[in-house]
């Protein structure tokens, strides 16, 4: 995984490229009618029912607006909130308030619908010691965001990006030539290049799983769309020889029967693409 130090370039680049795209030459509804020097406070108001993601960030957003306003917490974020729960006070200059008011919104809105989306997967893989994973299947630009919710939510994240994990996919495979000249292709390049990457293989069918298992060095096997029965063959075949993660269209509907097959790991692309928003409101008070 990337380092928190690179993260945090991401988080700031998502915040500069918003409040650029958002206020341009300036945020004339409010230069137009708000005194320069007025002041404000405002609730962050929820109208909905969840698992509250993005306080942090939020603190970051009104920072860089105006590092002059004062944030008062009263709900931090993982927590679950219903419907009237106040999760924080904002109060300082009202122009900067709602110069911020939209970013704050759109990010917090998202990734509490991540984090919420995320925390029915974990729930549902209570007591299996089986994990959640998100993917790359993300809205581009605000990776960082809903990356940042899943972990919010009680998931763990999968690679980053193309850069700092090996994936070897079906295609990879299949370009290249084979699975092990892919793997081994794969190592030599690590090797000259100095890299320190760990190796996930996809497999799609159990003759796949044997010939990854005749390789050495893979860090996990991605059991890709297989039904529960070949997943438990699958799993038996790998044994400890490595890690193992199921994926491909699994549901809160079937993550729990894939999960009681015995995998470390689960993935799902729908914990970040296929979200409902979450209802908040930031208004005066």
């Amino acid at each position: 995984m990337i380092s928190k130090r690179k993260f945090q370039k991401e988080i700031d680049g998502i915040i500069a490229n918003a409040i650029r795209e958002d206020v341009g030459d300036g945020d004339h509804s409010s230069l137009a009618c708000i005194p320069e020097d007025a002041r404000g406070t405002a609730k962050l108001l929820v109208k909905d029912e969840g698992i509250i993601a993005g306080i942090d960030f939020v603190k970051q957003v009104f920072d860089y607006v105006d590092n002059g306003l004062q944030v008062d917490v009263k709900i931090n974020d993982g927590s679950h909130v219903k419907y009237g729960d106040i999760a924080f006070y904002v109060s300082g200059s009202s122009q900067s308030i709602l110069k911020a008011e939209r970013l704050v919104l759109n990010a917090m809105q998202r990734m509490s619908a991540i984090a919420t989306k995320t925390n029915k997967y974990v729930k549902l893989l209570e007591g299996t010691g089986t994990k959640i994973l998100d993917t790359r299947k993300t809205t581009p630009g605000i990776r960082a965001l809903e990356k940042w919710a899943v972990t919010i939510g009680g998931g763990e994240n999968h690679r980053f990006a193309l850069y700092d994990m090996i994936m070897l996919k079906d295609n990879h495979i299949d370009f290249c030539g084979g699975i092990t000249k892919a793997i081994q292709t794969t190592q030599n390049y690590l090797k000259d290049h100095s890299l320190n990457l760990k190796i996930i293989v996809e497999a799609r069918n159990l003759d796949e799983i044997s010939e990854i298992l005749t390789n050495e060095g893979v860090y996990r096997i991605l059991i890709d769309n297989f039904n529960y029965e070949d997943t438990k063959k699958a799993v038996k075949m790998i044994g400890d020889q490595c890690l193992t993660e199921s994926s491909g269209g699994i549901t809160l509907d079937t993550v729990r029967k894939y999960a009681e097959c015995g995998v470390d790991y689960i993935s799902s692309g729908a914990l970040t693409h296929s979200v409902y928003n979450m209802d908040l409101s930031l208004k005066a008070v």
